[in-house]
């Protein structure tokens, strides 16, 4: 089963709810894991997930930690270009994660759908090999 993180800036909330309602189709079977506010705002409309701590208390560090440990498999992090926060270094560090552990990483709602398409298709070519041996 794919975990899949997710994390929005305030502003971006409501299109990450858009695009998971739009494609929950795509997303049977998947583990959606959220920094705090993202959660509670996800969960308000309607939309299951774990809960993490909030980003600025330590969910960026969370998110990067279970990178590590081959837990995460796909993030999406919608941020908002007018927000500096002073815990950009966790921002950085999860971004590096992502690229040490070649974890697909999706900063708007284009590249997300790309990267999900992109496991559907995975997958189903790893089904296919699997019925063919």
């Amino acid at each position: 089963m794919q975990n899949i993180a997710l994390i929005a800036h305030d502003a971006k909330k409501p299109e990450l709810v858009r695009f998971l309602k739009e494609h929950e189709d795509w997303l049977p079977g998947v583990n959606l894991l959220a920094t705090g506010r993202t959660a509670e705002f996800l969960e308000e409309q309607g939309i299951k997930c774990r809960h993490l701590s909030p980003g600025k208390s330590g969910g960026y560090n969370e998110i990067t930690e279970m990178i590590g440990k081959g837990e995460i498999d796909i993030v999406i992090f919608l941020r908002d270009h007018k927000v500096v926060q002073p815990h950009h270094e966790d921002i950085r560090r999860l971004l590096e994660a992502c690229n040490v552990n070649n974890i697909p990483l999706a900063t708007n709602k284009a590249t997300a759908e790309l990267v999900i398409l992109g496991l559907i298709r995975k997958e189903s070519i790893e089904r296919m090999k699997r019925n063919i041996d």
